[in-house]
């Protein structure tokens, strides 16, 4: 093999250290050339950026506070459990089932309570008994000491008169006699000590079944009472709606279950109502933070799921003045302020329980220029929206006033009708780019 075939890795005159920085421009220069091809592709072929907009609207201007509650009669009826030990339901009437004055609405076991009375009934007549018998005994016991203080008696005028034969008597035997009418009185005494003891105890013996009697009378009524309390029925026509059984947890998250037969309930429950559909309110629960902001009085628009097609004109007219605790679990708490608003109209359609939503008014303008809140931005520290000329947007200074959640009402710088972005134009075709 010749020299000349020999290729040398680095030339004349040429270092490995030359030789590195020539092979870094040339990819930095390649690198650049492909980065220029690629900025004039991108804007040769621009990308469509597709930006939501919204129109500028004439229209209500409304501040307001948003809350959950349901239907409940004004003037309804409520069924409740009366005073009675136990009181399990054995018969209950169907929610929304029409009655009429007198049909029975809940009826409670009464087994117990029968059983009970029976057994007080039968204690009243046994202690009866005992009276009689004592009576009878006592009258036995004074017939004897009647006996025994008139023999007494005798004996002593008996004893006198022996005594006074003294004087035609020896001494000894007049002395005898006196002893004798003096033991007789002593006898005598004693006899009336006795009376008087055991007249005594005849007393306090019936003062103690007298009382027991009483005592047991009052139990066999209780009893009775109880018995005469184990059917409610209903206090005038209406349709009947069962109430939820707060002592029976429902699933996770949602309202305990209403009453049911076998279930046990508890004195002053609440059951059922029947309640007069003919004056509606609403029962509200208001956050903690929107409780400063309303007043007795103000308005409401009330939509109820379950009729969607209609809204209802109510009025606040009561607000709790103290707020109620709501046990979530796991030690979590929800504090809200209960409140009702009556309805200035009523549907047929309505019904006790019904979900519904209330719009409390705090203040609202009939004619105000609206625009989404979403669509003003901040530009040089004001607010300005993006308004729409042909296919481009231009940035445009507002003034602006009131605003709620989802509207801002413009003062100055725009008209109804005007097309205004919902998002920066320069946003949305940044990010365009990017996909």
């Amino acid at each position: 093999m010749s020299s000349k075939d020999i290729k040398p890795k680095v030339r004349l005159g040429q270092t490995k250290e030359s030789l590195r920085r020539r092979n870094i421009i040339t990819t930095v220069l390649v690198l650049a050339a492909a980065g220029g091809g690629y900025y004039y592709y991108v804007q040769s072929n621009p990308t469509k950026v597709e930006v939501p907009v919204a129109k500028v609207r004439q229209g209500e201007f409304v501040i307001s506070v948003k809350a959950r509650g349901d239907v409940r009669s004004s003037k309804s009826v409520t069924i409740s459990v009366p005073q009675i030990p136990d009181p399990r339901i054995v018969r209950l009437a169907e929610t929304g089932k029409s009655v009429r004055k007198g049909d029975v609405i809940v009826e409670f076991d009464g087994a117990q309570q029968e059983q009970t009375y029976l057994d007080r009934a039968t204690s009243v007549r046994t202690v009866d008994k005992e009276i009689v018998q004592l009576k009878a005994s006592h009258r036995i016991t004074n017939e004897m000491d009647g006996m025994n203080l008139m023999t007494a008696g005798y004996n002593v005028e008996r004893a006198k008169l022996e005594a006074s034969k003294a004087e035609i008597l020896s001494e000894i035997e007049g002395k005898k006699n006196r002893i004798d009418v003096t033991t007789t009185e002593g006898d005598l005494d004693q006899v009336k000590t006795t009376l008087k003891a055991r007249k005594t105890t005849q007393d306090a013996d019936m003062e103690r079944l007298n009382q027991k009697k009483e005592k047991t009378v009052r139990d066999a009524d209780r009893a009775r009472s109880y018995l005469s309390k184990m059917m409610i029925t209903a206090p005038n026509d209406g349709i009947v709606n069962i109430l939820p059984n707060t002592r029976t947890a429902g699933a996770f998250g949602s309202s305990p279950p209403p009453f049911k037969e076998g279930d046990r309930a508890w004195t002053g429950a609440a059951i059922a109502e029947i309640p007069d559909l003919s004056s509606m309110r609403v029962e509200l629960k208001l956050d903690e933070v929107d409780r400063g902001k309303l007043q007795l009085g103000q308005k409401l628009r009330v939509r109820v799921d379950a009729i969607p097609d209609v809204e209802f004109d109510a009025e606040l007219d009561w607000i709790s003045p103290i707020a109620a605790i709501i046990w979530k679990g796991m030690g979590l708490t929800e504090k809200t302020f209960p409140a009702r608003a009556t309805l200035a109209k009523v549907d047929p359609r309505l019904r006790p329980g019904m979900s519904s939503t209330a719009e409390i008014i705090i203040e609202s303008e009939s004619s105000a220029m609206l625009i989404p809140a979403r669509a003003s931005f901040l530009h040089k520290g004001k607010p300005a929206v993006w308004i729409q000329r042909g296919e481009r947007f231009e940035i445009r200074q507002i003034e602006v006033g009131k605003r709620n959640d989802n509207d801002l009402v413009v003062v100055n710088g725009l008209k109804p009708g005007d097309t205004i972005a919902m998002e920066d134009p320069n946003e949305a075709a940044k990010r365009a780019k990017k996909l």
